[in-house]
């Protein structure tokens, strides 16, 4: 691959790599009995959504705007795929766009579920008149168990405001009951294993167990890291036969991962601009962390790097001790992540590979200081395509 031929900076799919990820979460539906729908809050590349729609059975979306890519690019009740909407909070002109839209509507207080249940009961009757199947409205819950870190990203973190708490749920039920409320949703995992969705569950039954004999249908939510290597796929489907062992009646069980669809996918490939020293030599690089991988400040963590030169391509080393830091070109004083160790000495003009930069990149990017998006691009076995470039009017028009 001429890696001269790609623009800098950009953000690369690799569609062999996304078709890998497809191929095995597809024998996961199949084998554990589930549906997988893809969670647009970490993956939106609707530009790849051609192969996705194929192998997933929909999309769960946080809003209208998500609801409506959805619909337009991945399908709709009319085509067989589902829409799953949860919001912490919906206004009445948030419900009016996303009723002719969602398959499911999820509520995340007994108060919204009141404030809405009869219009989506009675666009119900409309959908029945047509032949359509209706929306099927559900609560999220919070089981009060969370292995997360950090706390940031921790849905059962004291104080959080998603999900409703048993004590909560107990009073909701005796004040309003559950009526057209057909299923559950909790979310309280983010980049884990099965055993965590299994100890989950335990106490998912402990607290909301006599709820769920009345249910029909479950979202398990996201953060399964199904498609990095060695996660327990034999534990995940226990878990799940199990579940439907003991809950029969249980018709649907949704899985929501984005980053197992975009897991290891693309790159972000970026140019060194200069080279500044102070303790260590930090690259001026033409991306922002902040900006564009800023999930490398807010988890925090430290991606892999590949260093293309004219000797070829190395990877770079993450080394406590290592020589360079790589430094974002916005004015932000902690944009910049490392020490690396090169084993080639970085130089102006060089590009550098930040590896799985696809999924909670592209949908968090910002342009602070005016700094332009990265450009879109497909890789093709050695063939790229450019598919989208951002100039001055991305910027202009969203201030």
């Amino acid at each position: 691959m001429d890696y001269n031929a790609i623009p800098s900076p950009c953000y690369v799919l690799d569609l062999s790599k996304l078709k890998a990820n497809l191929a095995l979460l597809e024998r996961v539906q199949q084998e554990a009995q589930v549906k997988i729908l893809l969670a647009l809050k970490g993956f939106a590349f609707w530009r790849c959504f051609e192969w996705v729609r194929a192998s997933l059975h929909g999309c769960c979306v946080s809003g209208v705007y998500e609801a409506v890519l959805a619909y337009e690019e991945f399908g709709s009740r009319e085509s067989g795929k589902e829409i799953c909407v949860f919001s912490p909070g919906y206004k009445e002109s948030d419900m009016q766009q996303i009723l002719p839209i969602a398959t499911h509507i999820i509520f995340n207080s007994f108060a919204q579920y009141q404030r809405y249940k009869s219009t989506i009961l009675l666009k119900n009757q409309k959908l029945d008149k047509l032949g359509l199947s209706p929306i099927k409205m559900g609560l999220r819950v919070n089981p009060l168990y969370s292995e997360v870190s950090p706390a940031i990203y921790d849905p059962c973190a004291p104080y959080s405001r998603l999900g409703i708490t048993p004590v909560a749920f107990a009073e909701g039920t005796q004040a309003y009951g559950l009526e057209g409320i057909s299923g559950l949703h909790f979310h309280t995992h983010c980049e884990q294993d099965a055993p965590a969705l299994q100890e989950t569950l335990r106490h998912v039954e402990k607290h909301f167990g006599a709820a769920i004999e009345k249910m029909e249908w479950m979202n398990f939510g996201g953060g399964q890291h199904i498609s990095k290597e060695g996660y327990n796929l034999g534990v995940l489907k226990s878990t799940i036969y199990d579940f439907r062992a003991k809950y029969p009646h249980i018709q649907d069980i949704f899985l929501e991962p984005g980053e197992a669809v975009g897991w290891q996918t693309g790159f972000l490939l970026a140019s060194v601009i200069d080279i500044v020293h102070n303790d260590k030599d930090i690259a001026i690089l033409d991306i922002s962390v902040a900006n564009h991988m800023p999930d490398c400040l807010e988890m925090p963590y430290t991606p892999q790097v590949l260093h293309l030169n004219a000797e070829g391509m190395e990877r770079a080393e993450i080394d406590p001790q290592g020589e360079v830091m790589l430094g974002g070109s916005s004015c932000l004083a902690g944009d910049f992540i490392g020490p690396y160790h090169f084993k080639s000495p970085l130089q102006v003009g060089d590009k550098l590979l930040f590896e799985d930069m696809l999924h909670y990149t592209i949908v968090k990017n910002n342009t602070f200081n005016g700094i332009a998006l990265p450009s879109l691009g497909l890789l093709d076995g050695e063939n790229f395509k450019l598919l989208k470039r951002f100039g001055y009017e991305d910027y202009k028009e969203r201030n």
